[in-house]
């Protein structure tokens, strides 16, 4: 199974087309739609004395195929893991009616190819545990060969389904993070909580201050926003009687990319009616101990330079002490020209509109790094959170929380406004800010305050999104996205096999028109 024609890309992708051919030539179809499985490798494995001497099908990908003489040993893989085929040219039976091989037809196949293989499971003199083939059938033929090694990050990610073959650590590691998920969602419906559906495209995008992405409505005749959080929709169901309800999906933030940040990500979120901030801080506190538990049976926790224990106590940091300590400004006294000279002499570089505001925001930016956590923020200033409730012995801070873990807010979470002509008035200082050019403000919400006068209950919500997994798993959002976003990209060998007449259908000959 070693390359005839050339070691490179382009020959090996011949080779392996003129063997598809011989195939169909021979009457065998290389990509039919039945196919048969009995049983999972690592169900095979685990229960050896259950299936010895007993016929089984199993199906998968071909990873290795050794030759030696009138024996062929292959591993081949599904889901579940690696399991060897040892395949005895006496003992294979041809019948290409059914797509049966033979054992001159074996070499037809190669690693990547899908097969599905029928016979005795036993053990070899090694005591390796194999399923001795009576039947082959080839499922789907590879005709790109999967490479040995690839190194680089970035090709890597984006092509994923390599990655994934290549590493298959990474791919314990999306189950994690699909285990992380169904964690948080069988601790918030333990605790009385119900999953809901909001709107991905909305006419006004709010909860979160940041820049949205834009679409066209063609039917509608009108621009609507990707959501950059479920809240206002979510309060609505609220305002309507719902009392805890939570949601799990996609957000888009049309922003930098980082080693914590992508433009699409997925978020939970819930609303707790008859709750405060202070109620949510002890459920967030339980949530996120919970998950660690049953995800890696653990609270403490390294990354990005920080250790951090979750069953340990979590500390309330005061907004304007913790700035205060660290970097000797007062955040609701001195001029704005301080804050900025503290936050450039500690080597932030500012970009865009720079009110007061965002410059409170840096300001803390630079202090949460040096914090391990886990611990809350509090008393975050009003101004700065047009959703939250302020505090009633001190209208200048609001009953809001971040929780703050290995130097980064991980979440965020308050009392809910429910004061419909206090609402009005934040929007209203909020599209002030997006007037005077700052496209991270939010947006008012006309339909929101109309259900505000409704009213709705005290309520408190909470967001924190996958990078809570990214950080317990140590790994940068890109690592721990399936299928992050990169630019496109077609490399060289790419054009030279489907030719200029493909080329030009894709994005990249589009875009060169």
């Amino acid at each position: 199974m070693t390359a005839t024609i050339s070691d490179d890309l382009v020959g090996q992708r011949t080779r392996r087309i003129q063997k598809l051919e011989a195939l169909r030539a021979l009457g065998v179809n290389p990509y039919p739609s039945e196919s048969k499985k009995s049983f999972a490798n690592k169900e095979i494995l685990d229960n050896f004395n259950v299936y010895d001497n007993k016929q089984v099908i199993v199906a998968g990908r071909v990873m290795t195929w050794r030759e030696h003489g009138a024996l062929v040993f292959s591993d081949i893989r599904d889901m579940s893991g690696d399991l060897q085929l040892w395949i005895a040219k006496d003992a294979l039976k041809k019948n290409l009616d059914k797509g049966f091989l033979g054992w001159e037809e074996l070499k037809l196949l190669d690693t990547g190819d899908f097969v599905q293989a029928e016979g005795i499971v036993t053990k070899t003199s090694r005591g390796a545990i194999s399923v001795s083939v009576k039947h082959v059938k080839l499922l789907s033929k590879s005709i790109r060969p999967i490479p040995q090694r690839l190194t680089d990050q970035e090709e890597l990610s984006r092509r994923r389904y390599v990655d994934l073959l290549l590493h298959s650590e990474k791919k314990e590691l999306f189950l994690r993070k699909e285990r992380f998920f169904e964690e948080n969602r069988a601790f918030l419906k333990k605790n009385g909580f119900v999953e809901v559906s909001t709107p991905v495209l909305e006419h006004v995008t709010g909860g979160a201050d940041a820049r949205p992405f834009v679409t066209h409505h063609n039917d509608l005749h009108e621009d609507f926003y990707l959501r950059i959080s479920t809240e206002l929709y979510q309060k609505r169901l609220i305002g309507a009687g719902f009392e805890k309800i939570f949601t799990i999906g996609p957000n888009f933030r049309n922003e930098g990319i980082s080693d914590e940040h992508l433009q699409e990500y997925h978020q939970i979120e819930w609303y707790w009616a008859y709750a405060n901030y202070r109620d949510n801080m002890r459920l967030v506190r339980d949530c996120i101990r919970h998950v660690a538990q049953h995800v890696y049976g653990k609270t403490v926790f390294s990354t990005r330079g920080h250790t951090f224990d979750l069953a340990h106590e979590w500390k309330e940091l005061d907004y304007k002490t913790v700035i205060q300590e660290h970097l000797g400004i007062n955040i609701f006294v001195d001029s704005d020209e301080k804050i900025q000279k503290a936050i450039i002499e500690n080597g932030v570089h500012l970009k865009g509109i720079m009110n007061r505001s965002r410059l409170i925001d840096n300001a803390w930016k630079v202090v949460r790094k040096t914090i391990s956590g886990p611990a809350f923020l509090v008393n975050e200033p009003a101004s700065m959170s047009p959703l939250a409730k302020a505090r009633t012995d001190d209208p200048t801070l609001t009953e809001r929380f971040h929780i703050i873990l290995a130097g980064s807010e991980l979440g965020n979470g308050y009392s809910e406004v429910n004061d419909p002509q206090y609402q009005l008035e934040q929007f209203l200082k909020q599209q002030k800010l997006r007037d005077a050019g700052d496209d991270e403000a939010q947006m008012l919400d006309i339909d929101y305050v109309e259900m505000l006068e409704y009213g709705m209950p005290p309520v408190s919500g909470y967001g924190q999104s996958e990078r809570v997994f990214w950080f317990l798993e140590d790994i940068s959002a890109r690592e721990g996205t399936l299928f992050p976003q990169l630019s496109f990209v077609l490399d060289e060998t790419t054009k030279k096999i489907y030719g200029e007449k493909v080329i030009q259908h894709t994005k990249h000959g589009r875009d060169n028109t």
